[in-house]
């Protein structure tokens, strides 16, 4: 079993766990690819760094080119559990031996029936809950907001400042930010609020609980609360900067929902399946959502998503309201079975809360150094850095470019996101060997070195 102390066990693909560069980043390989993409897929699919990847492992991506690259993005926290993970291969490989696809509302099989049963087990409540499979965290999202209109008979959503729900059309209403995700797609869908947010770096001294005070009084006086289906809020936001909101803030938001009959719904897309070192980061303040959406991290890199909720809310739902062909996908759920089978087995939530405990003192003695870092935040494996003009807190998203940039060309694999495009976002994978990870904190210190030389 690997534990915090001994990833020995930890699986690597048979790929050296190694910074190794070769060519220049992007390589000639991977240039003429990037070629190829320009003329054959549409320009709104944008690549941040295009070097193309044929194998990855550990804490590596392999190129076409033969470079080695430090993962410090896990494809957007999906392949937690590390790429080719061998317990999610193994499920993979006998379930397409098997069959590739019925449609679950055609002829079931047992997969999709075990993957519920596991998400009604591991979700925060002891309460009866029943579980419906997606292809996607938007359309989670999206059939969260349907379920709960359902059950309550209500018409409005609430979401918080900053939040990211997804890039369909009813999702583009509940996400914040305008680029790249909304900007010329409306109209977008009615019946959405938004509301304030904990932002504790940005909230001029004020409080988790004081921050939801504020928020609920705008629901009450602006929408009234009877009239308001779900409240959706991400426990720590993804895209909107990993804003971990002040202690209080989330609770009283779920307190609130429940004594006014809403359904509260966490958003765990991006920090659920032991991210954060919990296996959802609704259990640091002990809230037990009423629904809870999940994809990203389920499924060790297989597209597929999840709304888990109380039995009464999920099944209020006339049958056939839900569902979709590819929903709950056998291999998919094959995937997730492995990768949920491999968490529990290897202490994923221990693995999360190594690599806080060697990010967090690094990035602490590199703030000292640079005063451009104005906030770290973050728990377990989801940490994130914002910077600014020093001196002040206007955001600095050129400096996060550039950082980036530096990095890319150094052989890390890094992330910017927030509402702002001043965040450095990390997100490792639990099978990160911890001299990869310090590696890559070292290329992370040379690139501030040089951007304020």
């Amino acid at each position: 079993m690997t534990t915090t102390a001994d990833r020995s066990t930890t699986p690597t693909n048979g790929l050296p766990q190694e910074r190794r560069l070769v060519t220049s980043i992007p390589g000639p390989k991977s240039q003429a690819l990037q070629a190829r993409k320009t003329e054959a897929v549409s320009a709104g699919i944008g690549v941040m760094l295009p070097v193309y990847v044929v194998k990855a492992g550990g804490g590596v991506l392999v190129d076409v080119d033969g470079n080695s690259l430090i993962d410090m993005g896990s494809g957007i926290a999906v392949t937690t559990v590390g790429n080719a993970n061998p317990d999610v291969v193994a499920g993979v490989q006998q379930q397409v031996a098997d069959f590739t696809h019925t449609c679950f509302m055609v002829t079931p099989y047992s997969g999709y029936v075990e993957v519920c049963e596991a998400l009604n087990r591991l979700t925060p409540g002891d309460h009866t809950k029943r579980s419906a499979l997606f292809n996607s965290g938007a359309e989670a999202v999206e059939n969260a907001v349907k379920i709960a209109r359902a059950y309550t008979k209500r018409q409005a959503v609430v979401v918080v400042e900053h939040g990211y729900h997804g890039r369909t059309n009813l999702t583009m209403a509940l996400t914040a930010k305008n680029m790249p995700y909304k900007q010329s797609f409306g109209p977008f869908a009615p019946e959405v609020y938004r509301v304030p947010t904990s932002y504790p770096y940005r909230d001029r001294g004020l409080k988790g609980p004081e921050m939801a005070q504020i928020a609920i009084t705008r629901i009450e006086k602006e929408i009234g609360a009877a009239n308001v289906a779900a409240i959706i809020i991400e426990p720590i936001q993804g895209e909107g900067g990993f804003i971990v909101p002040g202690d209080g803030y989330f609770s009283a938001m779920a307190d609130f929902a429940t004594a006014n009959g809403i359904v509260f719904v966490a958003d765990e897309i991006q920090s659920g399946f032991c991210r954060t070192g919990d296996w959802f980061a609704s259990e640091y303040e002990g809230v037990v959502p009423d629904m809870i959406t999940t994809a990203k991290g389920i499924a060790g890199g297989l597209p597929l998503a999840a709304v888990t909720g109380r039995a009464e809310i999920m099944d209020s739902v006339h049958a056939g309201g839900l569902g979709g062909t590819y929903g709950g996908n056998p291999v998919a759920c094959a995937a997730a079975l492995g990768s949920i089978r491999w968490m529990e087995e290897q202490d994923a939530n221990g693995l999360a809360k190594a690599i806080e405990a060697v990010m967090l003192p690094r990035l602490t003695s590199m703030a000292e150094r640079f005063p451009a870092i104005g906030d770290i935040r973050g728990r377990g494996a989801m940490i994130a850095i914002e910077l600014v003009v020093p001196g002040t807190m206007d955001p600095d998203a050129g400096l996060a470019a550039t950082l980036n940039t530096f990095c890319h060309a150094n052989g890390v694999v890094t992330l910017t996101t927030g509402t702002y495009g001043n965040v450095f976002r990390f997100l490792p994978p639990l099978t990160m060997p911890i001299p990869l990870l310090e590696e890559a904190l070292g290329i992370l210190e040379q690139a501030f070195e040089a951007a304020t030389s």
